[in-house]
């Protein structure tokens, strides 16, 4: 199926370059962001995206926010192809609940049907369960290679089974440049010990994950710990091969001048949390704050998905503080409900290799231009950034007294609304346009040959 205007090829100037995303528009989440800022941005630098992906009507997106598809140039081309999604069937089987959010935050312990549902994903699905769509996608690919002499393909991941799709393309086309965007980690991901998978299972999802890493030409990671541990992975692959491109945000998502109420001082969280991200000192330290100013009006904002056990810790620690539960939102309200707060939350999850963690909310709440409060690793990458832009400030779990400090600082100070104007060079380079720009650079390198892969 093919939507979307006729794209320029390379002798009007522009490079063709195949970009395979499981999750694109009409589905919601942090997941789409990546591969769609990308192809927003990399027309003005000379590459053309050809988009491959999934046909929402047999895709399992856990959410969904049609309204991204706005942010699709009108030039670009979308396919998109059939899928076998064993999820829908699970689904109609145990309930849509059975289907996991991002980082399990809809896990419920106690459930039965989950319980049957994350074994079955972690010992039958390998190595997820959008693996169905692989042999769909691997088809429309080589058409696509074959009928626009295609040199390059970028395939962002997770679903992890997504780069399948390009160990079977290297072996068809040899010559092709392989690009493998890992947005997450793959065996090393926080929630892994909760696919529940057995000694089997786990040997051939480790072997999928060595022969990808190997097999790719390029590979890019977004924080510095995921290269580290990638490289750990193999001793075949060569570190000239890997890059670091972080998330970031879109300048123009932060257009409008929309600032926090004065009456209230709001908090706020945007995007899933799950048990292992342990926020209750940060809920006992803003208890702490209302304690402190009974006067001021404070409340706190959660925005996107809370296991239940996580929902009730906050309402115990904040009965004096008004308490908002927006769920999952589409992106440009997300957006609102950053510029609308006085300080945002962010929570690295408290796992092994937290270090390394960068969420995709950290570059929004740097966008918004509003005070932000961490809570993890002091020392890790999410910190080293929040120091680098100069946006706020992280703090381990056992410094209640730090964390009371910046609020109750935060809270005494002048609106931080001025920021927004005031997007230093620092957080600039940070910005969707600007990350785009280094991934071009790196799309070009597959062009220095004249000679096609294609047969």
């Amino acid at each position: 199926m093919l939507s979307g205007g006729s794209a320029p090829d390379e002798a009007m100037g522009k490079l063709n370059v195949l970009l395979i995303t499981y999750y694109w528009p009409p589905a919601g989440g942090a997941g789409v962001q990546r591969a769609l800022k990308f192809v927003k941005y990399l027309p003005e630098f000379g590459i053309n995206p050809i988009v491959l992906t999934v046909d929402p009507g047999q895709a399992s997106y856990p959410v969904l926010d049609a309204s991204l598809l706005n942010d699709v140039p009108a030039q670009v081309e979308m396919i998109r192809t059939r899928s076998f999604e064993p999820l829908r069937i699970v689904s109609g089987l145990f309930g849509s609940s059975a289907v996991p959010y991002g980082g399990f935050s809809n896990v419920n312990n106690a459930s039965l049907s989950q319980r049957i549902m994350r074994w079955i994903r972690g010992n039958v699905f390998i190595p997820d369960a959008r693996r169905g769509w692989v042999p769909f996608a691997y088809r429309e690919a080589v058409r696509i290679i074959r009928q626009r002499k295609i040199q390059a393909v970028f395939i962002s991941s997770p679903p992890h089974s997504s780069q399948l799709i390009g160990l079977r393309l290297k072996k068809q086309f040899p010559g092709l440049k392989w690009i493998a965007d890992m947005r997450d980690p793959w065996t090393e991901i926080y929630y892994y010990k909760d696919l529940m998978l057995g000694a089997a299972a786990a040997a051939r999802d480790a072997a999928y994950e060595r022969k990808v890493l190997e097999s790719a030409d390029e590979v890019l990671v977004v924080s510095g710990q995921i290269k580290r541990d990638f490289l750990q992975k193999t001793d075949s692959a060569d570190d000239s091969k890997f890059h670091v491109i972080p998330n970031g945000f879109d300048t123009d998502d932060f257009q409008s001048n929309q600032k926090p109420d004065p009456n209230w001082f709001t908090v706020s969280y945007v995007g899933t949390m799950a048990d292992s991200y342990r926020p209750e000192v940060f809920f006992e330290a803003l208890s702490q704050l209302k304690s402190n100013y009974p006067d001021r009006s404070i409340r706190f904002r959660f925005v996107g998905n809370a296991p239940v056990g996580l929902r009730g810790m906050i309402e115990r620690n904040c009965t004096d503080i008004a308490l908002e539960w927006l769920g999952h939102v589409h992106h440009a309200y997300a957006v609102e409900m950053m510029q609308t707060s006085d300080l945002l939350l962010l929570v690295i999850p408290d796992v092994a290799k937290s270090e390394g963690i960068l969420t995709g909310k950290l570059f929004e709440y740097i966008g918004s231009g509003n005070a932000i409060v961490g809570l993890g690793p002091v020392s890790g990458d999410a910190a080293a950034i929040l120091n680098e832009c100069m946006a706020g400030e992280m703090f381990s779990r056992d410094d209640r007294n730090g964390i009371f400090s910046f609020i109750e600082k935060v809270l005494l100070s002048p609106s931080s609304g001025e920021a927004r104007e005031k997007l230093t060079p620092q957080r600039l380079s940070y910005s969707r346009r600007q990350l785009a720009s280094g991934l071009a650079a790196l799309i070009k390198t597959s062009f220095q040959s004249e000679s096609s892969c294609a047969e």
